[in-house]
């Protein structure tokens, strides 16, 4: 449901004006708004074809934390940049990230039935409708940024390079994706595996980073300390993911756990074992930590989102 002009005034507030030090209420006040502004993005299921509309909204709505969203909100903020010039990028971002989890899901990439909870989007709609649901959600993403006026044409042009380059190849997430498939059941070495979730995973939380600096215009200089911290926490995320497809449970986990093993998939718990993929992930968080600190900016709530991977829940 769209809201109302008023009730959207208030989440912005909310988010706004919330404390640093409350992370969890952020965040969820984070996703509340960029809800929000998705369901405005997006076209209705009644809007024709509609299997493929109802397939968008199935997956775009199915519970996601808008990790990538906060996170530029985050940073944007952080700089100084006003909340309704991020809101755009944020959604047009968390559109890229579910068709990356749609396509991912398919049965010629890692055939998984069960995402974020329930059904994946080719198990709910069929193979054919959830590649055009990803493709449809792909192209969304650019359009949404090229046509917001709250932003200067130079800086929606800035703002579509960092997305596709972060999105595709060589150095972006397709390009991770290509390359974990190709490491399946064979040894891989440290850098291989580094290489393949920098790409695949960290991509996208390296530009949504990125683009709330960029959107704030922050300087070169802490431009590429931002960038840092990012490529940090992005190999946080997948090291503590990777613990989590071993330790969580189908009903904490939201999809299939237990599968990047038996599909013999390149994780670090595979490579270095837990314990050591534990110890692995303490010292990257504290690398991304002690990248903040180089910044003179209120980075509280970065500080904060990295404690938050090293202990998310699921």
């Amino acid at each position: 449901m769209i809201m109302t002009a008023k009730a959207m005034k208030t989440v912005s507030e909310m988010v706004t004006t919330l404390p640093n030090s409350d992370l969890t209420s952020f965040l969820r006040k984070t996703q509340i708004l960029v809800d929000s502004e998705l369901d405005r993005y997006l076209p209705p299921e009644s809007a024709s074809p509609k299997q493929v509309h109802a397939a968008i909204r199935w997956s775009v709505f199915a519970g996601g934390k808008r990790f990538r969203p906060s996170l530029l909100l985050a940073v944007g903020e952080t700089f100084g940049a006003p909340q309704q010039q991020l809101l755009s990028c944020a959604c047009a971002l968390e559109m890229i990230h579910t068709y990356s989890l749609i396509h991912d899901d398919l049965p010629s990439m890692d055939d998984d039935d069960l995402r974020r909870g329930r059904a994946t989007c080719h198990i709910r709609f069929g193979e054919a409708a959830a590649i055009l649901a990803g493709d449809a959600l792909q192209t969304l993403a650019f359009q949404t940024v090229s046509e917001d006026q709250a932003l200067s044409g130079k800086k929606r042009v800035q703002l579509i390079q960092e997305i596709a380059r972060a999105s595709g190849t060589p150095e972006g997430m397709v390009a991770g994706q290509a390359y974990d498939l190709e490491a399946e059941s064979r040894e891989v070495s440290a850098q291989e595996l580094e290489q393949i979730h920098r790409l695949k995973t960290g991509a996208l939380i390296i530009v949504a980073a990125r683009c709330g600096a960029l959107i704030a215009d922050a300087r070169e200089d802490e431009l590429s300390v931002i960038t840092g911290y990012a490529a940090q926490l992005g190999l946080l995320f997948q090291i503590t993911d990777d613990l989590l497809d071993i330790t969580a449970t189908a009903e904490t986990l939201g999809k299939t756990p237990g599968k990047d093993m038996r599909s013999a998939k390149a994780t670090y718990p595979n490579f270095y074992g837990v314990d050591s993929a534990r110890e692995f992930a303490g010292r990257v968080h504290q690398q991304a930590r002690e990248t903040l600190d180089q910044l003179d900016r209120p980075t509280e709530r970065l500080h904060a989102i990295a404690d938050y991977i090293l202990n998310r829940p699921a």
